[in-house]
């Protein structure tokens, strides 16, 4: 009985002893299939990684790229206040938010004596704000929305972007229906006047060539700013000689931002849009489709430069027949040497560069292109013109306004 005791414990063991060894032995064949695994999905997980940050590093090696590329007279001193930097200047003073009590002090009660301007937005005064500072005041017009989306376009752009080349918002007034904007005093007045207006503000002589040409250098930096260097592409939409201002100096800012849209960050990237702005500058494909780019601005900075070569208005029924619009008669002309000279502003009166007028015609020609795609950007229109007020000919040396340029 012991013996038939001792056999029938045994095979339970022998039993227990191979199922253990049986799956020993599976487990030694899951862990190489394991490992495998493992292996792959770390290798992939570190080439998918190193493939983002590769593509992160080039695009942000372009990018620097072309900001390194472009104009550095623009990057002096233009501050885009949602796209800070190590460098960013701190004289830049805060936009002042003023009751229309403070307003109706500054320019003494709405005094017609202090009035200064009267646009399609509204009046403007002269005024004195409480720290002695001279402003100009515009009260707006209280129409509609498109008044009011105007005041929070300015207000919101002008907060944000400074550069030496656009003019400074000192403040806003939001008081109830009251809407007040407060900018940097101009003494000069607008190109429009200086150009069109004989005896704007009792100046007797026109500005002279080499003026001209700094005025003009000074737009194209406002907009290269305004197109290349803020954070999202800004479109002014309503660029004219009535909108460029002239300080002390007669160094030009450009003003009025109502009508600014912030464009595609792509390469020629358009945005569709009412169709808004001022006769005679507006870019065909804009005017026609409502197809918006920075180039829109491009054909509006050609008509001001013709304005500037010719002393014309945009449209003038009053002239011959063929004369009316100043692109469609200037374009054929512009890359004639001999017609280009009889385009020129008589008030001049011979008093400059015949070279650089070529040069600056042929910059005319460029940006009043019917195609868009064949504009320069603005950034070209910048080095262009650089050595043309670095360098003014010895004919421009000696006439009025004339001084050394300072980048």
């Amino acid at each position: 009985m012991e013996v038939i005791n001792s056999n029938t414990t045994a095979v339970p063991a022998t039993n227990q002893t191979y199922k253990h060894s049986h799956s020993h032995s599976h487990s030694n064949n899951d862990f190489p299939s394991k490992t495998i695994l493992i292996t792959i999905t770390l290798l992939t997980s570190l080439t998918l990684f190193f493939a983002i940050f590769l593509v992160a590093f080039m695009l942000r090696r372009l990018k620097s790229k072309h900001f390194a590329s472009s104009s550095p007279e623009v990057k002096g001193g233009c501050v885009d206040h949602q796209h800070p930097t190590p460098t960013t200047p701190n004289k830049f003073r805060g936009v002042q938010v003023l009751t229309y009590r403070e307003i109706e002090v500054a320019t003494g009660g709405m005094s017609e004596g202090n009035v200064i301007g009267n646009g399609d937005s509204g009046l403007v005064y002269k005024g004195i704000l409480s720290d002695g500072t001279l402003a100009a005041i515009k009260l707006m017009r209280r129409e509609g929305k498109q008044e009011e989306r105007a005041f929070r376009i300015e207000v919101d752009i002008l907060s944000r972007l400074h550069c030496p080349y656009l003019v400074e918002l000192l403040g806003y007034c939001a008081d109830h229906h009251h809407r007040v904007l407060v900018f940097e005093y101009m003494p000069n007045g607008t190109l429009y006047h200086h150009l069109h207006s004989l005896n704007y503000n009792n100046q007797s002589q026109p500005l002279d060539w080499w003026t001209r040409m700094r005025i003009a250098l000074d737009c194209a930096m406002a907009l290269e700013f305004l197109h290349e260097h803020a954070l999202s592409p800004v479109i002014h939409r309503d660029f004219k000689t009535a909108n460029v201002l002239l300080d002390q100096n007669f160094r030009a800012k450009v003003s009025h931002f109502g009508l600014a849209k912030t464009g595609s960050d792509k390469i020629n990237g358009q945005i569709s849009t009412r169709v808004l702005g001022t006769t005679g500058y507006l870019a065909p494909e804009y005017a026609s489709t409502g197809k918006l780019t920075t180039k829109s601005d491009v054909y509006s900075y050609g008509v001001v430069l013709l304005e500037v070569l010719t002393g014309r208005v945009p449209v003038d029924i009053e002239r011959p027949p063929g004369e009316h619009v100043l692109v469609s008669w200037a374009l054929p002309r512009l890359t004639n040497r001999e017609k280009v000279v009889e385009m020129v502003d008589p008030a001049l009166r011979g008093q400059y560069s015949k070279k650089d007028l070529i040069q600056v015609a042929a910059i005319a020609a460029m940006c009043i292109q019917t195609e868009a795609d064949y504009r320069p950007l603005m950034t070209d229109i910048v080095q262009s013109l650089i050595p043309l007020v670095r360098n003014p000919s010895s004919s421009s040396s000696s006439l009025r306004f004339l001084k050394s340029p300072t980048y």
